[in-house]
């Protein structure tokens, strides 16, 4: 592990604060550090191991395919790629997909196709997309931009102009903004996860959804963390009764491969066209096989296991000795802890659980099928590590 970290030091940019563990392996909720030990995995690589590791389904089919051919341009039709396309689309009612290959590119698509449509259908005037304040986006320049929290922008400014910020929960607040700037879309999370895992109120995302047809605006919601299952509904949206024009996920997706999807459908369907967007890798075959293993397995029984679990969770925790509050749905969840929540995390890894961390509380995004034996064993560790 010392030798590990010491290269890692030594030749890896020095982005991210690491967590003092070395992972060498794992198999579904539970994955191996160098020195043998165990740990239950509360955090699926950020939600992105939405079976968690080396799930044999999944693995299977992306050793075929890459077996069969790993990579071609989108010059070339592949059948992974069309096909993972079809399922997304009949699951959504959606009508295009474009395949990225992160998040943060499929938000900056998503921002293409909203000023493709501005100057197309409502004048060059209207380039601006409305975004909530503590929001988050990604972090290339037009998604950092994009992004709601001037803690991500001090560093890179100036920023990406384009972009004007509403208070979650202000529809009067945001209806002045969208009477006086010219927009041409708005782009939310219905759960803020860098945020917070802040949960929107569904009365206020259905007035915001009207704000947009009545100014003719591209309804966007940004899916990266919130899709594929991980609230309990295919994508979280569906809990609000809205249908949006643009609808961008990664993540949870690929299972474990960089993909990301852009949805189009309404206002959006036909916005791109031959020469207006490309990605090298967005469709691969590989991580297309494996997106296709993911989605065929998020039936409605999976998706109600995903709720039962969260709720179960929620049960477990709310009330709890050292715990303040709960927030999320499904198996995305925020804890909010009297004590802090860095030393919280750090206890919880000395015992053998992995969560994340939000801002101010523990965040838990576990593998979708996460044996109830191990989720109680973590969920055990944690009350005991909030209550000290």
């Amino acid at each position: 592990m010392d030798n590990i970290k010491q290269l890692d030091q030594s030749y890896v940019a020095h982005t991210y604060a690491r967590f003092p563990v070395t992972l060498t392996g794992g198999q579904g909720a539970l994955l191996t550090g160098d020195d043998g030990k165990q740990y239950i995995d509360m955090g699926s690589g950020i939600g992105v191991n939405a079976f968690g590791a080396c799930d044999a389904q999944w693995l299977e089919a992306v050793t075929h395919q890459a077996a069969a051919l790993q990579h071609t341009s989108n010059l070339y039709y592949t059948e992974p790629c069309a096909k993972l396309a079809a399922m997304l689309c009949q699951r959504t009612g959606m009508q295009e997909v474009f395949f990225s290959n992160s998040g943060a590119e499929t938000n900056e698509c998503a921002i293409k196709v909203a000023r493709k449509y501005g100057a197309e259908q409502l004048g060059p005037e209207h380039f601006t997309v409305l975004t909530l304040k503590n929001s988050f986006h990604g972090r290339t320049l037009a998604t950092l931009a994009a992004t709601g929290q001037e803690v991500f922008h001090k560093d890179f400014l100036p920023l990406t102009p384009g972009f004007v910020y509403g208070e979650s929960g202000d529809l009067e607040g945001i209806r002045k903004i969208l009477d006086k700037v010219p927009c041409c879309a708005v782009l939310l999370e219905m759960i803020q996860g860098e945020g917070g895992v802040l949960v929107q109120d569904k009365a206020f995302v259905q007035g915001l959804a009207q704000l947009a047809s009545e100014h003719k605006l591209l309804l966007m919601v940004d899916e990266v963390q919130t899709g594929n299952g991980r609230t309990g509904k295919l994508f979280s949206y569906m809990h609000y009764g809205i249908q949006p024009d643009v609808v961008t996920t990664a993540k949870g997706l690929g299972g474990g491969l960089p993909l990301g999807a852009v949805l189009l459908g309404g206002k959006a369907a036909g916005v791109l066209t031959p020469g207006s967007h490309g990605s090298t890798f967005g469709g691969n075959p590989v991580c297309c096989a494996g997106a296709i293993s993911i989605l065929e397995r998020l039936d409605d029984t999976l998706l109600a296991e995903v709720t039962a679990k969260g709720e179960w969770i929620r049960a477990q925790l709310e009330g709890a000795p050292g715990v303040r509050s709960v927030s999320g749905l499904g198996l995305m969840l925020g804890i909010e802890t009297e004590r802090d929540p860095g030393q919280v995390l750090a206890d919880c890894q000395a015992l053998g659980v992995l969560p994340l961390r939000a801002k101010n509380k523990l965040r838990l995004l576990p593998p979708l099928n996460i044996p109830n034996d191990l989720l109680e064993q973590a969920v055990t560790i944690i009350k005991e590590v909030c209550a000290k």
